[in-house]
């Protein structure tokens, strides 16, 4: 599940759900309702992983017993192992049903274990799986960011109108759609972002976000592979978040006032490309001295 960084790392491999293209570092564990997970694996106990210890006598031909207690042996092994795939599937499956059935609570309950208790009451689980969540609030709030960056993805994978746009005005409505998903839980959205900000969720919260900007940058047409890279990702970041902060105190209608807000964030950093770009030039120039490199100079700036 990542996109550019993939053309450096593992040559362009992207992995969904098994299926290889361009777009991603490496597959992360899936959460079977979304091709993004970030979520991490919860502990699973395999009750067949210790077997009783099988008595072996020997009699006339030893080595024939010994062959036959290994073929036993690997074959019990191989047994427990396929019951604990089909038990773990099983278990990440219940998982995924609590998760998408609690979002429903949210705005009643927030970003609760209250949220994941009435989730498991809907789809006829267990109380008890609530408890096999290791980071019970952490785990909806990083379930919602998931399913949101599918459904980014997906639109940029469909929206053919994406490609005539130009890389501002398509990173200015990516962020627009995808803060869009986050407008119905406008009121409780900052009990969501102090969840991300405890230390223990940071990391997650960190990649999850370095997704996104990535699958926004590489939707514009970018193809840095330089330092310019985590530039770009550092400064559209900033954008992202800043604006996210700005919705939660918009009181305009549809947010309008968020959406102008963005475009003038956008434009800002755009400009600002092109202004560093003009400074670098003019420092060659005046590295090497005025006269033909002076006016090579004047030339790259003003051919943009």
């Amino acid at each position: 599940m990542f996109r550019t960084a993939a053309n450096r790392f593992l040559g362009g491999a992207r992995h969904y759900n098994g299926n290889i293209g361009l777009r991603f570092r490496r597959p992360l564990t899936l959460i079977t309702s979304s091709r993004y997970s970030t979520t991490e694996n919860q502990p699973f106990s395999n009750p067949h992983s210790i077997h009783d210890a099988i008595p072996v006598s020997t009699t006339e031909n030893p080595s024939f017993n010994d062959s036959t207690s290994s073929t036993s042996s690997s074959s019990s092994d191989d047994d427990s192992r396929r019951q604990s795939s089909k038990s773990r599937a099983k278990y990440e499956d219940e998982h995924a049903r609590l998760l998408h059935a609690s979002l429903t609570h949210v705005m009643k309950l927030g970003w609760t274990e209250a949220a994941l208790m009435a989730g498991a009451n809907d789809v006829g689980l267990s109380p008890s799986i609530v408890g096999s969540l290791s980071r019970k609030e952490a785990a909806l709030v990083e379930f919602f960011m998931d399913e949101c960056l599918q459904r980014l993805v997906d639109r940029i994978d469909t929206d053919e109108t994406l490609k005539i746009l130009s890389p501002s005005d398509c990173i200015s409505k990516l962020i627009k759609f995808r803060l869009e998903m986050q407008a119905p839980y406008i009121s409780i959205w900052p009990e969501a972002l102090s969840i991300q900000a405890q230390p223990v969720n940071v990391p997650t919260s960190f990649k999850q976000r370095a997704m996104l900007v990535d699958e926004i940058w590489h939707a514009a047409g970018d193809k840095a592979s330089d330092i310019d890279w985590y530039a770009k990702r550092t400064v559209l970041g900033g954008i992202y978040s800043t604006t996210e902060i700005y919705m939660l105190t918009d009181s305009s209608a549809d947010f309008q006032d968020t959406w102008t807000f963005l475009d003038a964030r956008v434009k800002d950093a755009f400009d600002l490309k092109k202004t560093i770009q003009e400074a670098r030039y003019l420092a060659e120039a005046v590295s090497v001295g005025l006269g033909n490199s002076f006016q090579r100079f004047v030339g790259k700036v003003y051919r943009r």
